[in-house]
């Protein structure tokens, strides 16, 4: 596209942005200096409708696990819509078997049922009512700087207050205690507890990872008081943090484990549960008490199973951990030479924060990043921590370009202290 129609493009839609979306959101990109149109993607790269190439060190919130535009993944999606896109509902939807299988074949232990939706947050939500339904109880525990998403059920068990604060009341029997703290888990544990709800790492919290064994001990205490664990990896799971779900770390096995994002490899939308059966038995006896229009239909499903594969065969999560070291060497090493800029380092895989002293240098780095054509984005439970969270397929040459244009960022606001 010639550069004055591209700048027109990009021009026409800020303005449908402010006109018909959210001018705030206009705003915000303009602040940003992302005033532009994204037009198409290939693994790590984004290509804008100028031509401009960014690296993404985003990846769609965790989304393009797989990268962006996996070609057996595209593939895949492109073979079933020519045979069906949406299913009946009526008759049997074979896509939707296959990944159901698929799942209880790759996710931990005894884990069998799934349910489908469109989303992490409509995962969410259907855990937590199978959790009710299960147990005939109410109670949730969640943690302080928990993200579980915005739907009413799901922000209910969401630990900040700057997202709930202006729906409230939201839903009943909903705890949060101190996130990586077992024992405050165990003294919130009452006769109306349903659930304990965690994320093996907090994300938007600011990329927090628990102490070594907190999963672990979670589980006991679940078991011991005869409640359920739900272990939300919309964000950590499909290899992100160097295995294929979260709990692996630890060898733990949730009663329901939530997924999203990555799952629909970065093509299609997708969120499911995965539960261990004897929990189904509500489910069994009205199968139509939990339902929905879009979920498992066969785009989407077609590609959470390329997705699965791609992500097996291609050693993806052992790319997160490589990749994952790589960066935080470098991360760590930048935090010991300037530790009045730098508070802290922390992640696991291709999910890394890192947090600033003041939230100014975040708001430079950020700006740094998009002149040297990088795409990141705070946490957002945490201005003061910027993620790092790539596709996994992120190149070597990829990963040490990103980290020369860090050391860059680091030395310059270093120089600039003062002025912050």
């Amino acid at each position: 596209m010639e550069h004055r129609d591209a700048e027109l493009v990009a021009e026409e839609v800020i303005e449908k942005y402010e006109k018909y979306l959210n001018p705030g959101l206009s705003r915000l990109f303009r602040y940003m200096g992302l005033a532009t149109v994204e037009w198409e993607a290939k693994g790590s790269t984004v290509t804008d409708v100028k031509g401009d190439h960014y690296l993404d060190l985003l990846g769609g919130y965790g989304m393009f696990g797989a990268g962006h535009s996996h070609p057996k993944i595209v593939q895949a999606v492109k073979e079933q819509l020519d045979r069906m896109s949406m299913s009946t509902k009526i008759l049997l939807n074979k896509p939707m078997a296959d990944l159901a299988e698929l799942l209880a074949q790759v996710t931990p232990g005894d884990l069998q049922y799934s349910f489908f939706g469109n989303s992490g947050a409509e995962a969410v939500e259907a855990a937590l009512k199978l959790a009710k339904l299960a147990t005939k109880k109410q109670g949730i525990i969640s943690t302080k700087g928990a993200f579980h998403g915005k739907t009413l059920g799901a922000l209910s068990a969401t630990g900040r207050d700057v997202f709930r604060q202006p729906f409230l009341p939201l839903l009943p029997g909903f705890k949060h205690v101190a996130y990586g703290d077992a024992n405050a888990v165990r003294e919130a544990i009452d006769d109306n507890t349903a659930a304990v709800i965690v994320e093996p790492i907090q994300g938007e919290g600011g990329v927090i990872v628990p102490p070594h064994g907190y999963l672990r001990e979670l589980r006991e205490i679940c078991d011991a008081a005869n409640i359920l664990l739900i272990v939300d990896e919309v964000q950590t799971g499909m290899g992100r943090t160097g295995k294929l779900f979260g709990v692996e770390h630890e060898g733990v096995v949730p009663d329901i484990i939530c997924l999203a994002k990555a799952l629909g490899g970065g093509i299609m939308p997708i969120g499911a549960i995965v539960a261990r059966p004897h929990l189904w038995d509500g489910m069994i006896e009205s199968p139509f008490l939990h339902t929905t229009t879009f979920g498992g239909n066969p785009l989407a499903c077609a590609a959470a199973i390329a997705s699965i594969r791609v992500t097996l065969e291609e050693s993806l999560p052992e790319r997160a951990h490589e990749m994952g070291n790589r960066f935080m060497a470098a991360f760590d090493a930048a935090k010991e030479k300037y530790s009045d800029i730098i508070a802290d380092v922390r992640g696991r895989g291709l999910i890394i924060g890192i947090e600033f002293t003041d939230a100014g240098y975040a708001g430079f780095a950020i700006s740094e990043l998009v002149n040297n054509k990088i795409l990141a984005a705070y946490t957002l439970n945490n201005p003061k921590v910027i993620r790092v969270e790539p596709p996994l397929v992120i190149t070597l040459e990829e990963t040490d370009m990103a980290i020369a244009v860090w050391e860059k960022i680091f030395a310059a606001a270093a120089e600039m202290k003062d002025d912050i």
